[in-house]
């Protein structure tokens, strides 16, 4: 079933894209699916009406489009963002399914409800943007927290939230956050709940980029578009790095960057970016 083509105003501002086909009819019914020709790959958070709050069918259809963005050859970078004013402002409070465990293998599942959302971003061995074009909590927090990189909307708001309606953390965000910017204010902000507003996000280094809110979506498309010229094999592999560095001894982390390195040497990529040097001319990444 072929997927939406995005209609909101984040994919009218960027460059021109083309529909993708998705096989599972369920990814289309919250989220807005498109690919630019050069392999951007957005994904829209599409329930505007509500921030792009979670119920259980966006809980359920993100990882999956994630997953087939990370099988899928012709797509180098994901970005993920969300529709109207909103980011994700984290669970649906007004949804009465808003929460597994109508069965026993639903009540027993450790990963259930949000978790496969963090594992789908650091699974996928491409790199995955969050555009936070609004507000993000709770697990829209997580979920941009889970992102390589933030790209953050001068009039975006953040917070973890979940002290303010008597819940502790989920979407990993006790991980992430901690790792980010340390444990000292990764306990103020999630045991205070308070807001984290654009400016604070990049001087704290929650935001990878800080742009304005005029112009917001196509700086995130040219952005994605720079990424996805980018050599597949060796983001690939240093994605890998990036994400097992954190909690990995030095002199293992030695050892996989040689073998990493080793790998990119064998690749074609590495032959036309030596020659592109030599030529004075942009080299041409085939992912090979």
């Amino acid at each position: 079933m072929p997927s939406r083509l995005a209609a909101d105003s984040f994919a009218r501002q960027s460059r021109p894209r083309s529909s993708t086909i998705q096989s599972n009819p369920s990814v289309v019914t919250h989220l807005l699916i498109d690919t630019t020709p050069s392999g951007v790959r957005t994904i829209t958070l599409d329930r505007p009406e509500r921030l792009n709050a979670v119920n259980a069918a966006l809980a359920a259809e993100l990882p999956i489009a994630v997953g087939e963005a990370a099988r899928d050859d012709t797509v180098r970078v994901v970005v993920i963002t969300g529709a109207g004013r909103g980011f994700c402002a984290g669970l649906d409070l007004s949804d009465p399914a808003r929460l597994p465990g109508g069965n026993r293998a639903e009540r027993l599942d450790s990963l259930a409800w949000v978790g496969r959302w963090v594992l789908s971003l650091v699974s996928c061995e491409k790199p995955v943007v969050a555009a936070v074009n609004g507000a993000a909590a709770g697990a829209g927090f997580g979920l941009a927290l889970a992102a390589d990189l933030r790209l953050v909307s001068s009039e975006a708001k953040m917070t973890a939230g979940y002290v303010r309606r008597g819940l502790s953390p989920d979407a990993g965000v006790s991980y992430f956050l901690p790792r980010q910017i340390g444990l000292a204010r990764a306990a103020d902000i999630i045991l205070t709940g308070r807001d984290i507003d654009a400016i604070e996000a990049e001087r704290i280094g929650l935001a990878s980029r800080l742009i304005p809110a005029e112009g917001f979506a196509t700086a995130v498309a040219d952005y994605a578009e720079r990424l996805a010229a980018g050599p597949p094999i060796a983001l690939a592999l240093t994605k890998r790095l990036l994400i097992a560095g954190v909690d990995r001894p030095l002199v293992r982390q030695l050892e996989a960057e040689l073998e990493h390195i080793k790998t990119c040497f064998a690749t074609k990529d590495v032959a036309e970016a030596m020659a592109a040097f030599m030529e004075k001319r942009a080299p041409n990444f085939r992912g090979a």
